[in-house]
């Protein structure tokens, strides 16, 4: 098996556990929201330590039910990582234009080329052409 699919599926193992590993050892048991974000927990400990404390903003839109909310967030993020996605293809793509129209080429790392590439400078460090020792140079 290949090293990149290895460590790929590694990575989806470990995500994996991270979603399920909280319900299987039951962490959200004997609350009554179990797995509320931040800021339902920091709202209800500013509620508990200042009952009289005032907010100094309000929300804008305040969805119906937490489902929504969630929803909601998940579409924002869903927009950020393909902003993020579309903006790094863009800048390899403009990259390797750059890199292409400026004669630049990328780098032979198989095998094969490391192997032409090392005899190729032998032949030159040597004073010969890379055709080999007997070719005529010019």
């Amino acid at each position: 098996m290949k090293r990149n699919v290895l460590i790929n599926l590694l990575l989806l193992a470990a995500v994996a556990a991270l979603a399920v590993l909280p319900l299987a050892i039951g962490s959200g048991e004997g609350k009554e929201e179990p797995f509320t974000g931040a800021d339902a927990q920091a709202e209800t400990a500013i509620t508990e330590l200042a009952p009289d404390y005032e907010p100094w903003f309000a929300s804008l839109y305040e969805p119906p039910s937490g489902e929504i909310e969630s929803a909601l967030f998940a579409l924002q993020a869903a927009i950020g990582a393909g902003f993020l996605g579309y903006y790094f293809g863009v800048a390899r793509t403009r990259n390797k234009l750059r890199l292409a129209s400026a004669g630049h080429t990328a780098p032979d790392r198989t095998a094969a080329g490391r192997t032409a590439a090392g005899h190729a400078m032998l032949g030159s460090a040597a004073g010969h052409d890379a055709a080999g020792p007997g070719a005529p140079t010019s």
